[in-house]
Formats: C-alpha cells, sequence, structure tokens
C-alpha cells in the first residue's frame, strides 16, 4: 500500500478521519442485554427482535448473531455496541440502519441476507458460508462489507476483517522492500490458494520481486513433506512465505528448520494466522508476520469503554469502521453515492484499524504493524508494513 498516496485523503475520504475526531452526543436505542435470557423455540434460543436505529434517508442492514451462543453471540453483541457507538457519531441523521439477529444460524443468516440485498448497504454477514453465498449470486448488488473471518472478498463482496492473503502479501511486500527477489510461497490446498498466490504475486511485483514456486500441501503433520518437494523445485530462496490455514505452523517450520534452510540471510514469512497457536517452537523464532495489533483501537477506545463499560478490541473496530465509512460516503454524495466505486477510492480511508482500502476484488489492503517473533513473542520491527 503506498502510503503517501492514502493519506491524501480528500472529499469522500475525508469524512472518515472524523473517527479520530467525533464525540459521542445524543441518544441511541437502548441496547439489547447481551446477558438476558432469550425465549426458546423448538430451534433453540428465538431470535432478538430487530434494532433499528438512526433516522437517516439511507437504509442500511447489519447481520449480527446476537442470540448466537458462545464466542459467536458475544462477537455479534460487541459488534451491535459498536454500531451503536458509530450512529451516536456519524450515523443517526444520514442512516437508518436496521440490525438483524442472525442467531449464527447459516440458513437464517443466508434468508436475511438476501432480504437485505434491498439495502443501499449490508454490513455483515459474520457467517463465513453465507459470505461465499452472497458471492455467488447472480444480478446488480449493493456493496455488502463481510464481517466473515477468513473470507478472501469477491468483487462487491469486501472483506473487512483482516484474512490471510492480506497478512501474507503485506508481509512478503516488507521483505521485498528490504531487498529480497526470490520467494517461495507454501500453502495449503484448498479453494483460497489461488487466491492467497495472487494477491503475493501482486504485491511482490511492486518490488520486483517474484515466487520462484507455489507449493500447496496438505494439512496436519504429514504437511512437513512439502519441505523435501521444496527441495527438489528450488534452490537458495531469500524468502518463505509459510500461509498455513487452521493448520499449525510448528510442523513445516520445523521441516524448515531440521532441512536447513532457515539460516542466516533467509526469511520465514509468516501470517496473523500463525497467532492462533503458542510461539514457543525454538523454529518459530526469528520469523516475520504482517498483523493487526489486536489491543489497539485508535481513537474510539476511551468513549467506547466509557459507554459500554468493557474495553474495545478489534472485533468491536470493524463494525465500528464499517458503520462509520457507510455515514461519512452517504453524508459526503447522498444515499445514491453508497456504490461500489466510493468504497474502492484508491485514496482509501483512515479508521480505527488504521488506514485500509478495498480492492475491486473484494480484498482489504491494510497498513498493519510488522512483526518477529522473539523469545516466543511478537516484536514490533515497524509500524506499518509496505504491503
Amino acid at each position: 500500500m503506498h502510503h503517501r498516496r492514502i493519506r491524501v485523503l480528500a472529499g469522500v475520504t475525508a469524512l472518515s478521519v472524523l473517527l479520530a475526531a467525533c464525540q459521542s452526543n445524543g441518544n441511541v436505542s437502548d441496547m439489547l442485554d447481551p446477558g438476558g435470557s432469550p425465549s426458546q423455540t423448538k430451534d433453540g434460543p428465538a431470535p432478538q427482535a430487530a434494532l433499528v436505529l438512526g433516522e437517516g434517508p439511507a437504509k442500511v442492514t447489519m447481520l449480527l448473531p446476537l442470540s448466537a451462543p458462545g464466542q459467536s453471540g458475544e462477537r455479534g453483541r460487541k459488534m451491535k455496541d459498536a454500531a451503536q457507538l458509530a450512529m451516536n457519531d456519524l450515523g443517526n441523521k444520514i442512516l437508518t440502519l436496521t440490525i438483524e439477529d442472525t442467531r449464527g444460524d447459516d440458513g437464517r443468516a443466508k434468508e436475511l441476507a438476501l432480504k437485505a440485498l434491498s439495502s443501499r448497504v449490508v454490513i455483515g454477514p459474520t457467517e463465513l458460508s453465507v459470505a461465499r453465498h452472497l458471492a455467488q449470486v447472480s444480478g446488480k448488488l449493493p456493496p455488502v462489507l463481510t464481517l466473515a473471518e477468513n473470507f478472501d472478498g469477491a468483487p462487491g463482496i469486501y472483506s473487512v476483517p483482516l484474512n490471510e492473503a492480506d497478512s501474507a502479501a503485506a508481509g512478503a511486500a516488507a521483505i521485498a522492500a528490504k531487498g529480497a527477489r526470490k520467494f517461495v510461497l507454501l500453502v495449503p490446498r484448498g479453494p483460497d490458494a489461488s487466491v492467497l498466490e495472487k494477491r503475493v504475486a501482486n504485491s511482490l511485483s511492486v518490488y520486483g520481486a517474484s515466487l520462484a514456486v507455489t507449493i500447496p500441501y496438505d494439512a496436519g503433520e504429514g504437511s512437513a513433506t512439502v519441505v523435501t518437494n521444496m527441495k527438489a523445485l528450488v534452490e537458495a530462496p531469500e524468502a518463505i512465505i509459510l500461509a498455513t490455514g487452521n493448520d499449525n505452523p510448528v510442523f513445516i517450520a520445523g521441516a524448515l528448520k531440521s532441512e536447513g534452510f532457515l539460516k542466516k540471510g533467509m526469511a520465514l514469512v509468516g501470517t496473523h494466522r500463525w497467532l492462533e497457536h503458542p510461539m514457543d517452537d525454538q523454529a518459530l523464532q526469528g520469523a516475520y508476520i504482517a498483523a493487526l495489533d489486536a489491543k489497539e483501537t485508535g481513537p474510539i477506545a476511551e468513549r467506547f469503554k466509557a459507554k459500554f463499560n468493557y474495553p474495545a478490541d478489534i472485533t468491536v473496530a470493524y463494525a465500528y469502521d464499517t458503520v462509520a465509512l457507510t455515514a461519512g460516503i452517504a453524508n459526503a454524495l447522498g444515499p445514491d453515492g453508497l456504490q461500489k466505486s466510493a468504497f474502492e477510492t484508491p485514496a482509501g480511508f483512515r479508521g480505527s484499524t488504521g488506514v485500509f482500502r478495498f480492492r475491486s476484488d473484494g480484498g482489504s489492503e491494510r497498513s498493519m504493524p510488522f512483526y518477529r517473533i522473539e523469545n516466543s513473542k511478537l516484536k514490533q520491527i515497524a509500524k506499518s508494513t509496505s504491503g
């Protein structure tokens, strides 16, 4: 991402800078009680009633798993609180935001998502399978800002949370910016492999670097055999990018170390998915990762905690940014301006998650911290990547 270009925010993009300075005022609809005991149906907890916030001319629908059990429901309720704060800050007179409860059920979420396509903008769903289903729907759709984890995006169906392709591309670019030119990509076999490969290759090309070879592999302990295949295909790579999906990186990283690849002058680049596992294995020490700081929520942190009595996290920041950005575009261009072209402006936006922009393929590019694993912990070595 070219920061000089992004930081010159004008017109619609300038409105997202308001995130840093706006203060809460006025009242929003009463908050749904996340700790209440929902009524039961034969299919489980009854969905919470739709919550309508604001009275503006632009109709927006947000799909969240408010009554889902466990972590999914907790995540949905955090996002609802974030939406309320964003509406207070920017949206009450510009948007009418309807928050629908998907219950975390794919069938219900799909039904609500299809109905929501009559809105100016759809925010959500959080369900990955439903986000992928929307990507297959034909006809003209409104902009959809999905909140599903590990969704790669599709034209007009934007991936808001950081995904592995974003992280891998940014990390690879940061190493290429330091002079590395010969890269190898190890990627889990599956439908997302080609997307990740394309994103990494495009990112490297900016710096005159390239992928010498991409090697798909099957997850699990047997994944280490990919290192044997790599030895036969490429000599002396300057950097190895290891995408893992749900897999633990220690299997392949250990094999790379034992085969002598992790020597001085060779960079091992991981992704934010590594952070789902312990980082204490010796083979992971010294690896690089581009990832968002999960504790850094920028300008909204203090006001969010004051209003809701718990700290904001990256989940809160994602939801806040989607509502605030939609309100900013609608304020600048009117409801008719909520088009894909406005969301894809090359200048990008500055939100509580930092500087970001959406690509025409639905992926996102973000300025994010760059880390090295040292003593089993992340040590920040740059405030933002060059990807």
